[in-house]
């Protein structure tokens, strides 16, 4: 194999490698080799078939294998001669022209990584703001987890219903006087001002009371996903039987007794359990965020482009996907193009961290054991049907690429706290308020590096100003929820209609969790604009 460099320009590389036709046919040999015992003739007997005729029958899918074969084992080789780290794979042409018998020449084309210094360690500091789990806080949470309880006792038969009241309801639905499926229920119980179902179908129920019959004109959603009932105008004749009122939720013994548990302070055990992980949370995505403000001031160096832009277009779809969603899309998208700058600054610094941590993690023997790594994958695994779980392991286990996306988060959050183990650590106790003021203003939508002339380490004091969120994610994915600011509940897609139950036609998809790359995902809402900053 003969190898000549065409470009090296920063972090470009380009090599012409050439594979000679001898290597080539060897390979073909080879080939040759391994399938005679399987290959069957008439006139011979099994495996005795000889090499040429094999080559006859099958010489050009044996060279064709050979040929790729040969290119495989020829990068490997350059990579491992000329010492590169390929930033993403290398793009890989056979020259025009390629004839079986001829010598093979490549273009091999790719980014390399930058030669990062052994980054410092030494005289990180941080602050760690605590709040304590008290009462208040504990009580708050099972206010908060009795609301979402919510019981509904019956209400006199002349009461008209108002928002806040449930309906119990039977309903056929129809597009242009015909019903269609999944259309039909009984006995449904809709809670007016849920946002449960389809835009306008809750309001026209204020005011009817048991007995009631009455005919609700809807439009279904553009993005539906039934197709037959995309922005289709509808109608659903409602036979209303039965008007719910909120009935109040008293917290006591046997509140807690009504949810399987012993007692109301075994409640407030359990409580106080969920609400320190919260806290905690919130105190590790505050220091963290101050920890990845001092890599990214003391470091600065070239980062591969198409690591930016693969970076910047999965931000920038992400905001796209939010903004078609707003009241007026254009108009958001309009907005968002005058920050686009700004958001391929972030895609810079998400990636400049990102191999940051990489090189930090391997300079101090950072390790994904491979029982971590095992769960990792079972975990993902749940988030597939039954029937695909076995199907999803193998590909992870057999693809590098998907095993190393799937380790990359865990990877970089060990990596984290190897940092947080070596840094000085001040600690003071704040409230949840201060916590999150914080951390919001911490996420002002400027993008911290080299030269921003800000000082990192200043304690924001007062709770920022309102301001456009900034789609600053971090690479450590299992963080993101905690590090978002509250997600804001935007106009989703309706479920599938199931024929016969609800008027699925017009509900609204259950929460679910994302399922990365799943055959079927379960879609989550898009938050408004989640403030994830790297």
């Amino acid at each position: 194999m003969k190898t000549v460099e065409t470009l090296n320009e920063g972090l470009k590389r380009e090599y012409r490698v050439t594979i000679t036709a001898k290597d080539i046919d060897a390979r073909v040999d080879e080939e040759v080799k391994s399938i005679a015992p399987t290959v069957r003739m008439p006139g011979f007997r099994p495996g005795k078939v000889p090499p040429n005729l094999i080559r006859k029958m099958h010489g050009a899918a044996l060279s064709a294998d050979a040929l790729n074969k040969a290119i495989d084992q020829g990068v490997k080789d350059l990579m491992a001669k000329e010492k590169l780290r390929p930033a993403l794979q290398p793009a890989v042409t056979l020259a025009d022209g390629y004839e079986t018998g001829k010598d093979a020449e490549l273009t091999v084309a790719l980014e390399v990584l930058p030669d990062i210094e052994a980054p410092s360690i030494d005289g990180l500091k941080l602050e760690r703001l605590t709040v304590p789990a008290d009462d208040k806080a504990v009580m708050a949470k099972i206010e908060e987890f009795a609301a979402q309880m919510k019981r509904f006792e019956e209400a006199p038969k002349t009461r008209k219903a108002a928002t806040g009241d449930q309906v119990i309801i039977d309903f056929v639905g129809s597009v242009d006087g015909t019903p269609f499926d999944g259309g039909t229920g009984e006995d449904m119980a809709v809670e007016i001002g849920s946002g449960q179902l389809i835009p306008g179908f809750e309001d026209q129920l204020v005011g009817v009371k048991a007995g009631d019959e009455k005919v609700l004109k809807v439009t279904f959603p553009e993005d539906y996903p039934v197709d037959t009932l995309k922005g289709r105008d509808a109608e659903f004749a409602v036979t209303v039987k039965e008007v719910k009122v909120p009935a109040a939720s008293k917290i006591d013994d046997e509140f807690a007794k009504s949810l399987g548990l012993e007692s109301l302070d075994k409640l407030k055990e359990l409580m106080k359990d969920q609400v320190e992980q919260e806290l905690n949370g919130l105190t590790r995505t505050y220091m963290k965020r101050k920890l990845l403000d001092q890599l990214a001031a003391a470091h600065d160096f070239e980062v591969p482009p198409t690591m930016v832009e693969a970076e910047f277009n999965q931000i920038w779809q992400q905001l796209e996907h939010e903004a078609s969603h707003e009241e007026d899309p254009e108009a958001a998208k309009a907005e968002l193009e005058k920050d686009r700058e700004e958001y391929r600054a972030i895609a810079v610094r998400r990636v400049r961290l990102g191999l940051l941590l990489s090189e930090i993690g391997q300079a101090h023997g950072v390790q994904v054991s491979s029982q971590e790594m095992q769960r990792l994958i079972m975990q993902a695994a749940q988030q597939y049907r039954p029937e695909d779980r076995q199907r999803f392991v193998e590909y992870v286990q057999q693809d590098a690429l998907a095993a190393a996306q799937l380790r990359a988060p865990l990877y970089e959050d060990k990596v984290v706290d190897f940092l947080f183990d070596k840094a000085e650590i001040t600690d003071r106790e704040t409230t949840r308020e201060e916590l999150e003021a914080a951390i919001e203003a911490d996420d002002d939508g400027h993008v911290h590096g080299p030269g921003c002339g800000h000082d990192h380490d200043e304690k924001p004091a007062k709770k920022a100003a309102a301001k456009k969120p900034a789609a600053k994610k971090e690479t450590v994915k299992e963080e993101a929820k905690a590090e978002e600011s509250p997600a804001k509940k935007a106009p989703v897609k309706k479920a599938e209609p199931k024929a016969e139950a609800k008027p699925a036609a017009a509900k609204k998809a259950p929460p679910a969790k994302a399922a990365a790359e799943k055959a079927e995902p379960a879609k989550k809402a898009p938050a408004k604009k989640a403030a994830a900053k790297k």
